[in-house]
């Protein structure tokens, strides 16, 4: 069975066992009973009662520094986007091998169920679920609400240090069907209009070309603005205040007023690729779209020679 038929297997079968119309049938006491009919969010009563369940692994990513140290869920293992997950040298993501070792080092085995939360509504561990689901684990999971809804409920954090037995997960080759690529994807969308959905994520002053970044961030294009045809749903949007994720109506809602409604590919972008990973998961995860992450994003897109932009706020890079 490949992984795009198991995952539409799974999320049947969560959907009829939701239902009630597959009660008679026996169903592993490790799986959550996810937000949504989505297999792909747990829950933190879920999560408290498998801390110590062997076939559950969780992994924090997390951008403010030492975080974890100061305390983190139970049994947690830490992953840094800035060192882990992508490649240190090269602008690309981690390398397979690497990301097998980590991943093993992890206690993560092919059968795991693997659960990322971070700070900052689950921004770069939505990263962290991306990369994992580009290498071929197969349960990857969100905690709703990530970890700052876990500390304002009172739930517990430690400063113990997991020492989990390496596992045995084999990486499979990067899954293109979940990565976009200038070349390949982005730029063939561009030229033929409306062959796909393009989806920017970005703040409504980055995507119309008023600011090229958000205040303080490094990476930068020196042109401003949006790829043409793109649509504009910023991240935030499919959060609610707590962090946790709006309901599959309300996110089904905020895609179709925009004219997304995933009956064509779809590629969402941002500036590097992590705050659209978190739409990439929304997208692809819960509504079940076929979805691609460009994590090129617009610090490629914007600095590539001759790609068309759309700039409706005219801003020039180096004017006064």
């Amino acid at each position: 069975m490949n992984k795009a038929v198991s995952v539409r297997t799974k999320r049947v079968i969560a959907a009829l066992v939701s239902v009630g119309l597959l009660a008679g049938i026996s169903v592993n006491t490790a799986v959550a009973a996810p937000k949504n009919l989505a297999r792909s969010v747990v829950q933190a009563d879920w999560l408290e009662k498998n801390l110590d369940n062997p076939d559950v692994k969780i992994i924090e990513v997390s951008t403010e520094a030492g975080l974890y140290e100061r305390g983190h869920i139970k049994n947690a293992v830490k992953l840094n986007w800035y060192t882990d997950l992508v490649e240190v040298v090269n602008r690309d993501i981690v390398a397979g091998t690497r990301f097998q070792k980590l991943a093993r080092a992890a206690g993560i085995n092919k059968n795991s169920i693997v659960v990322l939360y971070g700070d900052k509504n689950n921004w770069f561990a939505a990263w962290g679920a991306w990369i994992f689901n580009t290498y071929g684990i197969e349960d990857v999971r969100l905690l709703d609400g990530g970890r700052v809804k876990w500390e304002k409920d009172g739930r517990a954090f430690t400063t113990t240090v997991p020492t989990p037995k390496d596992g045995n997960f084999v990486a499979t080759k990067a899954d293109k069907s979940v990565r976009a690529t200038l070349i390949r994807d982005v730029l063939p969308a561009v030229r033929k209009k409306g062959s796909s959905d393009i989806v920017d994520i970005r703040s409504a002053d980055e995507y119309s070309g008023k600011i090229f970044a958000p205040a303080g961030f490094q990476e930068l294009a020196v042109r401003a603005g949006h790829i043409p045809g793109a649509v504009n749903v910023p991240w935030g949007s499919n959060v609610n205040t707590d962090g946790t994720f709006k309901t599959v109506a309300e996110l089904k809602k905020l895609y179709s007023d925009k004219g997304i409604d995933g009956k064509k590919p779809i590629i969402t972008y941002c500036r590097i690729g992590e705050r659209s990973s978190l739409t990439w998961f929304v997208l692809s995860e819960i509504l079940g779209y076929e979805v691609k992450n460009y994590d090129g994003s617009w610090t490629e897109y914007g600095n590539g020679v001759g790609n068309p932009i759309s700039n409706p706020a005219g801003t020039i890079w180096g004017a006064a």
